[in-house]
């Protein structure tokens, strides 16, 4: 049986609005004052509070575009920061990972689950040039997260496709120059991108005459 994955604290501080900042640190100082099961954290809760109220009102006085202000501002919010990561290792080892205790404290919990990988969008063809005699210019409609994309193509004869060939390619531009065509002969192209979970199908075709 395996063991339960260890509870994090969700850090992501970095990543929020200045006035989001203050309040995660509000709901921890909140959190960690007076509670029996944090005694003794790295950081003094006066300390806290005192670093929340400068980071207000330094929020409050950087709104009127001041570099010096904002300067401010930008130090007390870093000085916020660490205090709180230094109180996130803090509860992670104090909690014995136990959520119930764990939540006590107002730190959010970081998910544990990552996002399974997800189906490609399908390519298509974007469009196709004349290029030199006996030449087509492909281009491919890009996909993100596509590892390379496969470009099928195939003569018509009376709008049925022959024989396929197929050319991988690492990238959608530029256009993909298909040679040794046959001119005066009709041509169907088909793509389809690679990804994690494999290959998507092969896209509409997409037809032109070769000159």
């Amino acid at each position: 049986m395996s063991e339960p994955k260890q509870i994090r604290a969700s850090d992501g501080f970095s990543r929020v609005l200045d006035l989001d900042v203050v309040a995660r640190g509000q709901a921890i100082l909140n959190g960690l004052s007076g509670n029996p099961a944090y005694e003794h954290p790295p950081v003094e809760l006066a300390v806290l509070k005192a670093a929340l109220d400068s980071y207000s009102a330094a929020i409050a006085e950087a709104l009127d575009g001041s570099k010096k202000a904002i300067a401010d501002r930008n130090k007390r919010r870093r000085e916020v920061i660490t205090m709180l990561r230094l109180l996130g290792r803090y509860v992670e080892v104090t909690c014995k990972n136990d959520l119930a205790i764990f939540a006590s404290s107002g730190f959010e919990a970081a998910s544990n689950s990552r996002t399974p990988p997800q189906p490609l969008a399908q390519p298509t063809i974007d469009y196709i040039e004349q290029g030199n005699s006996g030449q087509l210019l492909v281009a491919i409609k890009p996909v993100k997260k596509a590892r390379n994309y496969e470009l099928q193509y195939a003569a018509l004869s009376g709008g049925t496709p022959g024989q396929w060939t197929t050319i991988t390619v690492t990238s959608s531009r530029p256009a993909i120059p298909v040679n040794g065509l046959t001119p005066g002969t009709i041509y169907a192209f088909q793509v389809r991108a690679l990804g994690k979970l494999g290959h998507t199908d092969w896209s509409d075709s997409s037809t032109r005459m070769c000159i």
